[in-house]
């Protein structure tokens, strides 16, 4: 398996065509189509970035990420693309601009060639929730690849992309990372522009990627990272590389996290988790184990603070201006009847989870108390980490369940992000690994997890653990 900067090499070497790339995914897409993972092949386009990549290279530029194909999750706009967040209501938009991160690839030389399949508005944990039909596991047809960014996982998973990107508002890149056995990253908040995301709850969510390695998801995400003018959340800070730091099992210390409820993660996921950790002190390296207080209520903090920024963002849904419009006598009418048939049962769900915690009776009761909760695990985590480098912990609490398991037990699905929620929180970077797999072979990950804006080290502790398991 080739990593990135060797396709990249080759590439700008001229050793490989651009374009026979771009013939080879194709036909690879193709092959995977009963999996559901692509939403808009964008084949005619890709060609043509093909054709003038390798005229440019011919001419003697070189480019950061030549010749790499890319999927695009289907709720980051792409210029004259149809996009659609996998939502009925929005079918039809094409969107007049690019992403920032879009952007960003393009200019670097990567290639798109695809927008995936997902959980309707980010909303859901399964790949089962999108308005096109679910997306089902690489390897194990009847199971869940994990969401809300299925799609995105999948094409890497099965190889006919070499990143992809997806995006995260409580874990929808680490756990169908975990699931389908593959590197999966979610950066500190603000270190990726969210200018051209379609918004969920915009305190939580960013851009992530997925791939093969872990030295394939920091070089995308140095060519991605960076102050946006267009986006006033992201942070000017220099990305620095994880070979520009320095890692000793002395003086950066590893934190451990101490699970709490054992009994309901999944048996084989602990006893992966806790190999590694044997592994570790075999190698003479001392991990430490801590406990966050406040970790039991991110499944609840999240869904309250979620679904009510999810309830204020998908207000301009209506039909008006772009997407599925249904006319019916008057405007309450029309706006109920386009409304009604464009978005699907999950993201009616939240929104009205969300208005409800946000109404004048609750808003005490239910969004403040999470605010605080919020605050509270911040808190916690930072004086946790005060000694420590990085914080080993699950990703999620099972591997991939089988289709139709969890769909109508919310909590259950809601359950999966118990893990990954923490990061997103406290705007932390933190990364996805595959250790192991459970009984019928479906991948089992772990996460790395780093203080904010501290992605070098994180992926150097990656980087290494990837190597010594």
């Amino acid at each position: 398996m080739k990593t990135i900067q060797e396709i990249v090499d080759a590439v700008n070497r001229q050793q490989l065509d651009p374009l026979d790339r771009v013939e080879e995914a194709i036909a690879k897409l193709t092959r995977i189509e009963p999996l559901n993972a692509v939403r808009f092949l964008l084949a005619d386009s890709a060609r043509q970035t093909a054709i003038t990549l390798r005229d440019r290279i011919q001419k003697g530029e070189t480019f950061p990420l030549a010749g790499v194909i890319v999927a695009v999750k289907d709720n980051i706009v792409t210029k004259g693309d149809e996009n659609t967040a996998a939502s009925k209501i929005l079918q039809g938009y094409h969107s007049p601009f690019d992403a920032t991160a879009v952007e960003r690839l393009r200019a670097a030389g990567a290639i798109i060639l695809a927008k995936t399949n997902m959980d309707e508005f980010a909303m859901g944990s399964s790949g089962e929730n999108s308005g096109y039909g679910l997306t089902r596991h690489p390897t194990h047809w009847n199971y869940v690849p994990g969401g809300s960014s299925s799609g995105s996982a999948v094409v890497v998973a099965t190889g006919a992309v070499d990143i992809s990107l997806g995006s995260e508002t409580g874990g929808s890149v680490r756990q169908p990372a975990s699931f389908c056995g593959i590197v999966g990253v979610k950066p500190s908040y603000g270190r990726i522009s969210r200018y051209g995301l379609i918004a969920f709850a915009s305190s939580l969510d960013q851009i992530g990627v997925f791939g093969k390695c872990v030295q394939d998801v920091e070089l995308v995400l140095s060519v991605l990272g960076g102050m946006d003018e267009k986006d006033a959340t992201s942070i000017n800070k220099p990305f620095i590389r994880m070979h520009d730091v320095s890692f000793s099992p002395d003086k950066n210390k590893i934190a451990a996290l101490d699970i709490p409820n054992k009994d309901a993660v999944q048996k084989e996921v602990r006893l992966a988790f806790e190999n590694v950790l044997q592994k570790l002190q075999n190698n003479g390296i001392t991990v430490e184990t801590v406990s966050i207080p406040s970790f039991d209520l991110s499944v609840a903090m999240y869904y309250i603070l979620a679904t009510a920024e999810a309830s204020a963002n998908l207000a301009r849904y209506d039909g008006g201006r772009y997407g599925t419009r249904i006319e019916k006598e008057g405007l309450r009418e029309t706006y109920r009847a386009t409304r009604g048939y464009g978005f699907g049962k999950e993201v009616k769900r939240r929104i009205l989870m969300g208005t409800f915690v946000l109404s004048a009776g609750y808003y005490d009761a239910y969004y403040r108390k999470a605010m605080k909760a919020r605050r509270k695990m911040s808190n916690e985590f930072f004086d946790v980490m005060k000694n420590f480098s990085v914080l080993l912990l699950p990703t999620s609490p099972t591997t991939a369940f089988q289709i139709g398991e969890k769909i109508n037990d919310p909590i259950s699905m809601y359950l999966s992000d118990i893990f990954t929620i923490p990061a997103n929180a406290i705007g932390a970077p933190s990364v996805s690994i595959p250790i192991g797999k459970d009984e019928n072979h479906l991948p089992i990950g772990m996460q790395v997890m780093a203080k904010p804006f501290e992605e070098a080290i994180m992926f150097r502790v990656a980087h290494w653990l990837e190597t010594i398991l």
